[in-house]
């Protein structure tokens, strides 16, 4: 209500009030999902919330936004589980795609990021350099015609968050499965409207059964898959690296001076992912693994997105079903499933003679 204003007069305006207190109620929706004026209402929405994204970065980081562009986000906490180096290698993917074929037609896209590391988590922060590294050579390299812009968002937080989540088209939750207890963001993404590309861990599973995988885009090894590898230590991502040319390219720009003209920079996160470092062995987060699925599942995305109600129907249908994500509903079941409470009724002329 606060962050997305113009969302939330949209859903009152079709349900009425009460789903304020009862986030169940945004159900109700559905029955707009194949209203023509709904949808493009909604399409209109996300389109204001871009341009606010935009004029903010324009001030706030002289960053200048295609608002007709894809937005591709991933902001949360900077680790390896979370897979921000998949996303970034996936940027790389695409940027050498259109320097090779001129040819190449997908729509443009804008990828976001935010995040901080922990103070001594080196790796992380060598991750960051390196999406600021890309960034600004894809966003300074005129032969791509303004098909790819890289953005990373500075000093991300709450304050900034309340204009990213309403702004997205694409929420980028790609963690390793089994590697995320729940992650909220995807929740707050879900709830603006944004699709969730994800693999089927933490919260991401319970989002693809409420909202539907056809409203989403699922891809990845699973938990038991990645369980099964880790058992007969047959994980070996030098067989991904032999069978996929493009990806073997990105990851050895990461140390023939692409990047880099010392070679040096990113070499540890070149070595962890094909050799193995200080002691672990290599891909642990199997990002390599992931990599050819991750991107055709970005290639369902291009697709997607070119069908302007279509999308804005599955992006009507993930607002419907984000009621389950509510800490409200989570009390409640505790309540009622765990704790066993009777529920005190305060009366409003109570809570006002308090």
């Amino acid at each position: 209500m606060n962050a997305n204003p113009e969302l939330a007069e949209f859903i009152t305006k079709r349900i009425g009030h009460g789903w304020e207190k009862d986030l169940t109620k945004l159900k109700e929706l559905e029955k707009f999902a194949d209203d023509d004026a709904s949808l493009d209402e909604l399409i209109q929405i996300k389109r204001h919330n871009k341009e606010a994204l935009v004029e903010f970065l324009k001030h706030k980081q002289n960053e200048f936004l295609d608002p007709d562009s894809i937005f591709d986000v991933q902001v949360k906490r900077l680790h390896e589980y979370k897979r921000q180096l998949l996303n970034v290698l996936h940027i790389m993917y695409l940027y050498n795609k259109i320097i090779e074929d001129p040819s190449y037609n997908a729509p443009n896209r804008t990828f976001i990021f935010g995040a901080k590391s922990a103070s001594g988590y080196r790796r992380a922060k060598s991750i960051i350099k390196l999406i600021n590294t890309v960034a600004e050579r894809v966003n300074n390299d005129r032969r791509i015609g303004g098909k790819l812009r890289v953005v990373f968002i500075e000093n991300y937080r709450v304050s900034v968050a309340e204009k990213i989540f309403p702004a997205a088209d694409v929420s980028e939750q790609i963690s390793t499965a089994g590697k995320e207890a729940s992650g909220t963001s995807n929740m707050k993404f879900m709830v603006n409207g944004a699709l969730t590309m994800g693999t089927l861990d933490g919260a991401n599973i319970e989002i693809f059964e409420e909202a539907g995988k056809d409203n989403g885009f699922v891809f990845g090894l699973t938990t038991p898959e990645i369980l099964k590898m880790e058992e007969e230590h047959s994980y070996n991502p030098q067989q991904y690296l032999e069978r996929n040319p493009a990806l073997n390219k990105v990851v050895e720009q990461l140390v023939d001076g692409t990047y880099d003209p010392t070679r040096q920079i990113f070499k540890e996160i070149h070595d962890s992912l094909v050799y193995g470092v200080e002691g672990q062995r290599p891909d642990v987060y199997y990002v390599l693994a992931d990599f050819d699925k991750y991107v055709k599942a970005q290639e369902q995305v291009a697709k997607a997105y070119l069908d302007k109600k279509g999308w804005a129907r599955k992006a009507l249908i993930n607002i419907a079903n984000s009621g389950k994500f509510s800490s409200d509903r989570t009390i409640e079941d505790y309540v009622r499933d765990i704790w066993h409470l009777k529920k005190v009724v305060v009366e409003d002329s109570e809570i006002k003679n308090a």
